[in-house]
């Protein structure tokens, strides 16, 4: 027989070298236990070790195929019939295979000449073991994320109570502040459309996040408005020679989206764009639905010796993105970041529903 593993999110293609590393090393200590625990006087030690490794081999792969493909895939879109199917075949293959490798084994070292066991027998035996693990693995890890989760959950909402607490000390009375922005608005020479304008898109913004935001969804074609309104005002302020290009297609429907999600990547593309004399300098916003699944995609130019290693220099906003999306979207997004010395790219898939 052979035995619980902590696994990484499917979303995250670049695993640490030090979360391998943990990978490695429990697979080690997993397989020196089972050597011990199921060592058999009739065994040879050459046997228990290659019973034992040709178990873990297999047990491993289902394992890692089941909670990286098969759970994001299927338990989160609620199609259990056809997850138990795919684990059931699965494991089916796997004991096929492994009740094989035991045959030949068998036939021509550990039994050269004698009576072999039945295959069936073999395959049944197999079939067991690899199940049994399998789903103890399994369940272990599924629990290891709903714990993971509700802490994520009970530290984002500590900070969101201090956060809160700190608005509401520093708070200006809106109604006293909307009635300023309206007074100065008015004093602004009728001529002068760009600070008018400009004035009218930040009082949006503000609107926006004192009295539309405190919910954990708001419709998408909001949610856009406050990125073109960002997006504008951003373009008013920064260089001359930076361009910005602005995308978006095909968002009917206007499903449910976090707020001020997306605006996180946005202001920090903003904050370390390249500011070259003799290149160009350029930030590319693409946002757009196909089939349900939203595809948000930026990225900008950065100097290579102003900006140095800027996924580490974002701060806590792009932390805080990601546990959002792991507690929001556990299995249903997947988000890339890609770093050069003169490119800086955000690529999020989600479904939303």
């Amino acid at each position: 027989m052979a035995g619980p593993i902590e696994y990484l999110s499917w979303d995250r293609f670049v695993m640490p070298k030090r979360i391998i590393l943990y990978h490695i090393l429990f697979w080690t200590a997993l397989y020196s236990f089972w050597i011990f625990l199921f060592q058999n006087r009739s065994f040879t030690v050459s046997k228990t070790l290659t019973v034992e490794f040709c178990y873990l081999i297999f047990i491993a792969l289902d394992f890692y195929l089941i909670m990286y493909v098969f759970v994001p895939r299927f338990f989160y879109n609620k199609q259990y019939v056809l997850l138990v199917g795919l684990i059931l075949l699965t494991i089916g293959v796997s004991a096929c295979m492994r009740a094989g490798v035991s045959k030949f084994m068998n036939l021509h070292f550990f039994l050269p000449g004698k009576p072999q066991p039945p295959f069936d027998t073999i395959l049944f035996n197999s079939f067991i073991n690899i199940f049994i693990w399998v789903q103890v693995l399994t369940g272990a890890k599924m629990l290891f994320d709903r714990i993971r989760n509700q802490h994520y959950i009970a530290v984002i909402e500590r900070e969101k109570a201090a956060s809160e607490l700190n608005f509401l000390k520093a708070q200006i009375n809106p109604h006293f502040l909307f009635n300023s922005l309206n007074a100065v608005y008015g004093h602004i020479d009728r001529e002068n459309k760009t600070a008018r304008n400009i004035l009218l898109q930040f009082s949006d913004l503000l609107r926006y996040q004192l009295y539309e935001c405190n919910v954990d969804h708001i419709g998408l074609a909001k949610e856009i408005e406050y990125i073109r309104n960002y997006v504008s005002i951003q373009r008013y302020r920064t260089e001359e020679n930076l361009i910005v290009h602005l995308h978006i297609e095909n968002t009917l429907g206007n499903p449910g989206i976090p707020p001020l999600l997306l605006v996180t990547f946005i202001e920090n593309a903003f904050k370390y764009v390249s500011n070259f004399d003799d290149r160009e300098n350029k930030i590319n916003i693409s946002l757009r639905m196909i089939n349900n699944r939203f595809r948000f995609h930026i990225s900008n130019t950065k100097d290579p010796f102003r900006n140095h290693d800027l996924t580490k220099r974002s701060g806590i906003g792009i932390a805080n993105a990601r546990r959002r999306l792991e507690i929001l979207y556990p299995g249903k997004h997947q988000l890339d970041i890609k770093e050069t010395p003169d490119h800086y790219e955000v690529n999020l898939t989600m479904h939303l529903t």
